[in-house]
């Protein structure tokens, strides 16, 4: 006899079982959740399976993407080890095509790489107040994302807001008033104090600031010593394009004198006449925003804002219409950066 055990025969036909390629869709890759319960912004969406590469799942899933968005406001990527600028950069090409220059500029910033920018360098011991990005202005980003480098040691939260439901909160009287006026934003440009013109227009050519400001819109005259004052009337409500829901979206209690610390405000009206403060809001006809209308949209802003601690490689994508963001105190090392992409234009008042 052979020492050789006897081969068993192959089993073969319909019935056969087969060894089963495991495949999972796209879909599966990720997880999504709430932060808090019964709380819809931001969806979170964190990877399902170790190795999950973020852009390569968002090239596929631009649809999903976009509909979660319009639908939840904020989405928060969470996890998936993205720890590069340019890592970042892609990934919001990939999400929403090219990134927006930021030009018109309100606050002081640096450019990080490419069309990256640092979030805005205030001082670390002062809030920011909750505001839609460059709705000081007629032309806008849809979309906005944030990019946790560095977390702080303490504080340093992005707080976000649904403007849906801070449009619903205010007042009806008060968003009347401001729906037919709108908003119009007064500002002096001077060495010393806030942001130079030169800064603002990213030029030192007088004439193509006046260009820039005759197409959008922009009154503007030039005063002794190289000073510049602007003027725009822009909207106080508007209709997102795609949902049709009105939002809250202007940026008059952010840029009014009222805004900054009491210590700040009381030396700047020593110094300056109300006209040539460097920034200030009155509605749309030039005549002051009352205390109370500026309170009642705070209060709608402290009802609906909703904070939380950022994970370093976190990265916030918002839709700038629905969406509202700020910024809250904070102590030691703290780097965020932000990319802005799709351009919206609206007609202002």
């Amino acid at each position: 006899m052979s020492s050789q055990e006897p081969q068993k025969p192959s089993i073969k036909g319909p019935g056969a079982p087969r060894r089963q390629a495991v495949s999972l869709s796209q879909q599966d890759l990720v997880s999504y959740s709430q932060l808090q319960p019964n709380q819809a912004l931001p969806l979170v969406v964190t990877p399902a399976v170790a190795g999950v590469d973020l852009l390569s799942w968002a090239g596929t899933n631009r649809e999903t993407i976009e509909t979660q968005l319009l639908k939840h406001g904020g989405i928060l990527f969470r996890g998936f080890n993205i720890k590069a600028v340019p890592e970042f950069e892609q990934l919001i090409k990939t999400i929403a095509g090219d990134l927006l220059e930021y030009s018109y500029r309100s606050t002081p910033r640096s450019q990080v790489s490419g069309r990256i920018y640092t979030s805005t360098e205030y001082p670390a011991d002062q809030a920011i107040p909750m505001h839609n990005e460059m709705a000081y202005t007629t032309s806008w980003p849809m979309k906005i994302a944030f990019f946790s480098v560095i977390v702080a040691e303490q504080g340093g939260e992005t707080p976000i807001a649904d403007s849906r439901n801070v449009f619903q909160r205010i007042d009806p009287a008060v968003r009347q008033r401001f729906a037919d006026a709108g908003v119009m934003y007064v500002r002096n440009y001077g060495k010393g104090i806030d942001l130079p013109w030169q800064d603002v227009f990213q030029t030192d050519d007088p004439a193509e600031v006046e260009a820039y400001c005759r197409s959008a819109n922009i009154q503007f005259e030039w005063k002794d010593g190289d000073r510049l004052r602007t003027s725009q009337v822009c909207q106080a409500v508007a209709t997102h394009p795609q949902t049709g829901a009105p939002v809250w979206f202007n940026q008059a209690h952010l840029f009014h004198v009222s805004a900054l610390p009491a210590e700040v405000q009381a030396a700047l009206l020593a110094d300056f006449a109300e006209g040539d403060l460097p920034r200030n809001t009155y509605y749309g006809d030039g005549s002051p925003i009352e205390p109370e209308a500026l309170a009642e949209i705070r209060r709608a802003y402290d009802a609906e804002t909703i904070a939380f601690p950022w994970q370093a490689g976190d990265i916030l994508l918002l839709d700038n219409m629905l969406v509202a963001h700020g910024r809250f105190p904070f102590a030691g090392a703290r780097k965020t950066v932000v990319g802005m992409a799709q351009a919206m234009s609206g007609s202002g008042q």
